[in-house]
């Protein structure tokens, strides 16, 4: 049992949180760092006990194309702030991670720098993959080289190359040395070599005991990466998606279709990995701006905290912030804030957030209890985690449960009590409500019980939730993840459950995305012929199972689907 087992995250992207400017002119230090000092006591208050906080490193613009892997970012000050930074928080009780961008760097990075100048006679020239001085790019370097997602500020590093390996390794080292972190999100980890990130386990089991690793993965089998060999776990994308338009689109077959393949693949049950789940980071937008019902903000979060996996919380989500992606910026998604102005007033959502922290800190049947569903339809959904019962609704209407349990239970949220009758729970939910049934033994730990009733909503939130409900009928525009519409469990027992009204394609011709009609670019392809591009291409390596063509019908993140058709030979 490892503290990240049972750790609640908070994410800070520090270049957008601190207000630095977006591009860095490598001018004199900026100790805007400093300024998220007083962020750790909110993140403690909060319920969080890990902190995952990156880019930090020397960069020239958004922080993941690396100038200097041993300096702290110019814009956010020096080592040393860096230094007291992580101190502050270990005194709090807070572990810290941080991002390892270890696929490409910067074009500022030395190794580039020396390429530029020496080209075939640098020592530096088998740094990168496919360097090629035949060719030539938009900088008009006289020379191609690989990216990341299509993008030449993105050098894709050869990390089959031992001197580039024993680099990044020494890197890690000098952070654990210098900063005593406890842990590295790796990113774009679903691209990275894995002899590396072998290497990577091997050093870091050796450095600090429980260094934990976890990986930016959006599409494929989870457990490629996830493995006493490489890394401990990865962010749960699928669950990520399903949480959102399984509210949108009222149909909880969706999230519970992909909590039961997880679970059956080992992921989440108890003894198995758990993956990082979250419900918006710095890449995607706001939750509180993708839900059409603002009141859904509720289920969303009671499911985010007590389903399997390591919950995390994107810095000012708690507040119910928005944030919508723009197509050529995320700024939007990576805003300065002011705590102060933040928690100056009474706050719906971070008392949700607040609550359910203090609950999962409480509760280890939420962090090791094996997984049970209990009853499902379109818009009521309960399940076990241990002897702690977790229900909620996503319709305007209350819903009525009835799961099997002995004893008495208490809301952990409400203070509810309810007895069982006949080796039943009856259990009635408010619309678009969430609860946690404690048994009763333990229920004095949890203090004056949530009352949203007290907080007011602002005019601006009302509006948004009046028009959530009146949209909330219409077809989604995102892909379900899954067609639940089924009749058996994957052990072959038939199930009670109602039809969905909306499911996937059926895996025919017809119905999957189509190739473009004319030859084009990949930069220039949509969401679909991408799709359609990479099914091909799996295609011509060999069978495509129905799990296949799932990871990619699930996937709609452009970049991510570019990266993803130019990694096939």
């Amino acid at each position: 049992m490892a503290w990240y087992e049972e750790t609640t995250f908070y994410h800070i992207y520090p270049l957008g949180l601190t207000g630095a400017p977006q591009q860095n002119d490598y001018s004199e230090p900026v100790h805007r760092l400093n300024t998220l000092i007083p962020w750790i006591e909110h993140i403690k208050e909060i319920g969080c006990s890990g902190l995952y906080i990156g880019p930090l490193f020397e960069s020239v613009g958004h922080g993941y194309e690396t100038t200097d892997y041993r300096k702290l970012d110019s814009r956010l000050g020096t080592n040393e702030d860096l230094k007291e930074f992580v101190r502050k928080c270990h005194e709090a009780g807070i572990r810290v991670i941080l991002d390892g961008v270890f696929n490409h760097t910067g074009r500022d990075f030395f190794a580039f720098r020396d390429i530029q100048e020496h080209r075939e006679n640098s020592r530096y020239r088998d740094w990168y993959c496919n360097v090629n001085f035949w060719g030539n790019n938009e900088y008009n370097d006289g020379f191609s080289y690989d990216n990341w997602g299509g993008f030449n500020l993105l050098a894709k590093l050869n990390l089959r190359n031992p001197e580039v390996r024993d680099y990044l390794l020494d890197v890690v080292r000098f952070w654990v040395a210098e900063f005593d972190i406890d842990g590295l999100r790796l990113d774009a980890a679903d691209v990275l070599d894995f002899d590396f990130m072998r290497s990577l386990r091997n050093l870091c089991d050796r450095l600090k005991p429980e260094f934990w690793l976890m990986g930016e993965v959006i599409h494929g089998d989870y457990t490629r990466w996830v493995n006493e060999h490489t890394l401990h776990s990865v962010t749960n994308y699928h669950l990520h998606k399903a949480l959102y338009s399984g509210h949108n689109d009222h149909n909880y077959f969706e999230i519970a279709h992909t909590v039961r393949r997880q679970v059956g693949m080992g992921l989440g049950s108890a003894g198995g990995v758990r993956l990082y789940s979250f419900v918006d980071n710095h890449d995607v937008e706001r939750i509180y701006t993708k839900l059409r019902n603002k009141a859904h903000f509720l289920p969303v979060h009671v499911l985010l905290y007590t389903l399997p996996g390591i919950p995390s919380i994107y810095y000012g989500s708690e507040f119910g912030i928005e944030g919508r992606k723009e197509k050529y910026s995320d700024a939007s998604l990576r805003p300065c804030l002011n705590l102060e102005e933040l928690t100056r007033e009474p706050n719906r959502c971070l008392e949700i957030v607040r609550a359910l922290g203090r609950i999962h800190q409480r509760e280890s049947a939420l962090w090791y209890g094996d997984y049970r569903e209990l009853q499902l339809t379109t818009t009521a959904y309960a399940f076990a985690r241990g002897d702690v019962i977790i229900t909620v609704n996503n319709s305007d209407d209350p819903a009525h449960f009835e799961v099997p349990a002995e004893g008495n239970y208490v809301g952990a949220l409400s203070g509810k009590k309810v007895a069982s009758d006949w080796g039943k729970l009856r259990l009635d939910l408010d619309g678009n409500g969430g609860e946690i049934w404690i048994p009763e033994e333990r229920s004095e730990e949890y203090g004056q019980p949530l009352n949203l009733q007290s907080v007011p909503v602002s005019e601006k939130t009302e509006t948004q939730a009046q028009e959530g409900r009146e949209t909330r009928t219409q077809s989604s525009t995102e892909p379900l993840s899954q067609n639940i519409a089924e009749s058996q469990n994957e052990d072959g027992t038939e199930t009670q459950i109602q039809n969905s009204t909306q499911s996937l394609p059926q895996n025919t011709a017809e119905s999957l995305p189509r190739r473009a009609a004319e030859p084009k670019a990949y930069e220039d392809m949509t969401v679909e012929e991408l799709q359609a591009e990479i099914l091909a291409k799996m295609a011509a390596n060999g069978p495509v199972t129905d799990r296949m063509k799932q990871d990619v019908l699930e996937n709609v993140y452009p970049n991510s689907l570019l990266n993803w058709v130019k990694s096939f030979r």
